[in-house]
C-alpha cells in the first residue's frame, strides 16, 4: 500500500484524493501527453474559420500576423538544435580545414532538415500525439524499446557535445578560473531554470529561448563584421559543389550535427503546445501553415548564424598551421590572436555566442528527454523528476568525459568530430518511423503525405 502511495506521488497532480478518484476515469488519464491541456497556449479562432467548420467544405481562414505570432515559438526552440555546440564544432572545422568550400553542403543540409522538421510537425499537429508515443502505439514493444535505445544514445552524444560546449565557455568567461568539470556541475543546474520557466507557461519558457537565440546572432554576426569573411567566396561555396577526400570526415559531420534524430521527436512533441482541435480539418490545416510559415523562418536565422560561423573560421584559418587542431576552447584564443580586440575582445565574444548555445541546447535536450522517455516507455511522472532522470542521462557520461580529457588535448575534438558522426549513423532510427507513420492513412487521415514526397525520402 506504501509503495502505491509512493507511486501515486510521483504522477502529475498525484499524492491526494482527487489522484484517486482520477485513476478510475479512464486509461487515457495515465498515458503519457505532451503537454496538458491547462498548459497550452490558446488559438483565437477567427468568424470564417467558424463557419468553415460548422458546415460546408472546411477550408484554411485567411493569413493573420496575430495568429502566426500566437503560434511562433516551438519552430525556434526545434530550430537550437541546429545551432548547438555540435554544430559550432563542425562549422569551424568545415571552415578552416574546407575553407568555403562546404557552404553548399550546410545549405542543402539545412533544406533537408528544414523538409524532415514540417513532417514532424504535421505529425504532431494532424495526429495530436508525438513521434515516440506513436512509435510504441504502431511497433511491436522489441522494436519500441530498440528505438528508444539508439534515441537515448543519439541524445547522450548530443548532450555531451552540448554540456562540454557550456563548460567550455564558462572556463573561458571566467579567465580559467572555473576548471572544465565546475562548468559541467554548473550546466547541469540548468534544468533547475527549465523547470522554473516552464511553471510560469510555454510562452515564457520560449521567450527566454528567443533571447538565448538573439545573443548568439549578435555574436556570431559581431565576429563576422570582425573578421570580413569574402563575399564572393561564401556566394561560390553556396552554389559550387566542391568535396575532396580530405574533407569527407568535416561533410559527414556537418550532415550529422544539422540533422539531428532527437530534434525530430522534439518538434512533433512542442506543436502541441497549442490547443488544436485535431476533429476540424480546418483547425488542423490552420495549424500546418503556421507552423511551417515559423519553421522556416527559424531555420533561416540558424542558418545565418552557422554560415557565420563557417565562413569566419574559412577566413582567418584555411590553409594555416593552426587549421588541423582548432577546436571550441582555443578557437576563441586562436581568433584573439589574429584579429585583437577591435571593439571587445572577441575571444569572449566568442565565448558569449558558445555559452547562449550550449545553455540553450541542454535545455532543449533536457525537454527532448522528456518526451522521448516519456513517448516511448509511457512514464506518466511528475515534471521535476523527469526532468531530474534526463539530466542524469547526460551529466554522468559529460562527467566522465570532463575528468578525463583535458580541452587542449586534440582527443578533445577527434571526440567532438566522432559525436557528430554518430549523430548521421542515428539518423535512419528518427527518420524511417517518420516517414513510416506520416505515409500512414489509418495514422495520418486526410494529412497523409504523397507518393513522391515518400519517394523522395527513400531515396
Amino acid at each position: 500500500m506504501a509503495s502505491r502511495d509512493l507511486a501515486e506521488s510521483l504522477l502529475p497532480g498525484g499524492g491526494g484524493d482527487s489522484a484517486a478518484a482520477a485513476s478510475s476515469d479512464s486509461h487515457d488519464e495515465y498515458e503519457e501527453r505532451a503537454y496538458d491541456s491547462d498548459d497550452k497556449v490558446s488559438i483565437s479562432i477567427s468568424d470564417s474559420d467558424a463557419e468553415a467548420d460548422d458546415g460546408g467544405v472546411p477550408s484554411r481562414p485567411p493569413f493573420s500576423w496575430r495568429k502566426l505570432w500566437r503560434f511562433t515559438g516551438p519552430g525556434f526552440l526545434m530550430c537550437i538544435a541546429f545551432l548547438d555546440p555540435g554544430n559550432l564544432e563542425g562549422d569551424l572545422q568545415a571552415g578552416a580545414a574546407a575553407g568555403y568550400q562546404l557552404l553548399w553542403l550546410l545549405l542543402w543540409a539545412t533544406v533537408m532538415g528544414a523538409l524532415i522538421q514540417l513532417l514532424s510537425a504535421r505529425l504532431g499537429v494532424a495526429t495530436g500525439k508525438h513521434l515516440a508515443e506513436l512509435c510504441r502505439e504502431e511497433y511491436p514493444a522489441w522494436a519500441t524499446r530498440a528505438l528508444w535505445a539508439m534515441t537515448e544514445l543519439a541524445l547522450v552524444g548530443a548532450d555531451i557535445q552540448e554540456v562540454i560546449g557550456s563548460a567550455i565557455a564558462i572556463k573561458i568567461l571566467s579567465g580559467g578560473t572555473v576548471p572544465l568539470w565546475g562548468g559541467v556541475v554548473i550546466t547541469a543546474l540548468d534544468c533547475f531554470i527549465f523547470l522554473f520557466l516552464e511553471n510560469y507557461g510555454v510562452r515564457k519558457l520560449e521567450a527566454f529561448f528567443a533571447v538565448l537565440i538573439a545573443t548568439m546572432a549578435l555574436s556570431f554576426a559581431v565576429m563576422f563584421d570582425e573578421t570580413k569573411p569574402s563575399g564572393k567566396e561564401l556566394l561560390i561555396g553556396l552554389v559550387v559543389p566542391k568535396l575532396s577526400s580530405k574533407t569527407i570526415k568535416q561533410a559527414v559531420g556537418i550532415v550529422g550535427c544539422i540533422i539531428m534524430p532527437h530534434n525530430v521527436f522534439l518538434h512533433s512533441a512542442l506543436v502541441q503546445s497549442r490547443k488544436i482541435d485535431t476533429n476540424k480539418k480546418s483547425r488542423v490545416q490552420e495549424a500546418v501553415y503556421y507552423y511551417n510559415i515559423e519553421s522556416i523562418l527559424a531555420l533561416i536565422v540558424s542558418f545565418f548564424i552557422n554560415i557565420c560561423v563557417t565562413t569566419v573560421f574559412a577566413k582567418g584559418f584555411y590553409g594555416t598551421e593552426q587549421a588541423g587542431n582548432i577546436g571550441l576552447e582555443n578557437a576563441g584564443q586562436y581568433l584573439q590572436e589574429k584579429y585583437g580586440t577591435a571593439f571587445f575582445p572577441i575571444l569572449y565574444i566568442w565565448a558569449i555566442g558558445l555559452l547562449a548555445s550550449g545553455q540553450s541546447s541542454t535545455i532543449t535536450g533536457t525537454y527532448a528527454g522528456q518526451f522521448v522517455m516519456g513517448g516511448f516507455l509511457n512514464l506518466r511522472l511528475k515534471k521535476w523528476l523527469r526532468a531530474m532522470i534526463t539530466r542524469s542521462f547526460a551529466i554522468i557520461p559529460t562527467m566522465i568525459v570532463a575528468l578525463f580529457f583535458d580541452t587542449e588535448d586534440p582527443t578533445m575534438d577527434v571526440l567532438n568530430e566522432a559525436l557528430n558522426v554518430l549523430q548521421s549513423i542515428q539518423i535512419p532510427f528518427a527518420l524511417i518511423p517518420l516517414i513510416t507513420l506520416v505515409s500512414k492513412e489509418q495514422v495520418m487521415g486526410s494529412f497523409v503525405v504523397g507518393p513522391i514526397t515518400k519517394v523522395s525520402f527513400s531515396l
